[in-house]
């Protein structure tokens, strides 16, 4: 008897090895060592006001740590842009008639940004896909007014090269952001634009092992993140529900299910530029 024991204490050890090193493994995927960790990237910053300009619903839920931290932890006002109404999007599950998908996932969007506190958030009706199609003077220009209007201090956005997915809707909308801001700084008015410039950047080795030639392209193409911060998991699995049109997006992507993925992504990463010691051209 002695010896079962023994025994079952044994293998139960070799299982919880295996289990626990599989573990670490799978958050090392998702750990960026250049990144230093901070408990808000906002508050770090010293930010009061927050924009973020995004391409379509559900881009929020890269930021949800960011947002909801800088408005429970930091007091900041926050506000987002979000370009198209995603109607042309994958329903997982079907949830509507594709027809009115727009007008769902426009619901969903504004639904979610109240869970994570955020005080304003326009959505515009651009194409979904299109947006790359789209004037670009009229993009900068609407993304310009609404600058001026809320008058953030920091600015959330894509990295123009990489878009943090590779969608050129996304790839775009980073670069309108940046021409927006450099536009406010060659005006010189009232408000000459953000302090700082924050990009959300994708973690490197889970897409290099996951994401195919599209992850590979984003590896290659954004920088470094300066900075780590906690991803407020419970707020993205509050936003997955709110999202009920794109509930099942991660597990689709990424095969694990929400849960597993989420146990080990459990930090946002960031790229900032300091537009006060190096504005935009």
């Amino acid at each position: 008897m002695r010896k079962r024991t023994v025994a079952l204490i044994t293998v139960s050890a070799v299982v919880l090895a295996l289990v626990g090193g599989l573990f670490w493994a799978g958050r090392d995927l998702f750990h960026e060592p250049t990144a230093k960790g901070v408990d808000s990237i906002v508050g770090e910053l010293g930010g009061t006001r927050v924009l973020g300009v995004f391409a379509h619903p559900d881009d929020e839920q890269t930021v949800n740590g960011l947002f909801f931290r800088a408005k429970e932890v930091d007091g900041a006002y926050t506000a987002m842009i979000t370009a198209t109404e995603g109607e042309a999007g994958h329903q997982t599950p079907v949830v509507a008639r594709q027809e009115d998908l727009g007008d769902i996932r426009r619901a969903e969007a504004l639904k979610n940004s109240f869970n994570l506190g955020v005080d304003r958030h326009v959505v515009w009706d651009y194409p979904d896909g299109g947006v790359p199609d789209v004037d670009e003077d009229e993009l900068v220009d609407r993304v310009v007014a609404e600058m001026k209007r809320v008058r953030p201090d920091v600015v959330v956005g894509f990295w123009p090269a990489s878009g943090a997915t590779g969608h050129a809707d996304h790839m775009r909308m980073g670069e309108v952001t940046e021409k927006a801001v450099a536009q406010l700084e060659a005006e010189g008015g009232s408000y000459a634009g953000p302090e700082y410039l924050v990009y959300t950047i994708s973690p490197t080795k889970a897409l290099s092992m996951f994401g195919g030639e599209v992850g590979t392209f984003v590896v290659a193409n954004q920088p470094d993140p300066e900075y780590a911060m906690p991803a407020e998991t419970g707020k993205k699995h509050e936003g997955w529900t709110i999202h009920a049109s794109q509930a099942n997006f991660m597990p689709e992507s990424y095969v694990l299910p929400t849960w597993l993925i989420y146990l080990l992504w459990d930090h946002e990463f960031y790229h900032v530029r300091d537009l006060t010691a190096e504005p935009l051209d």
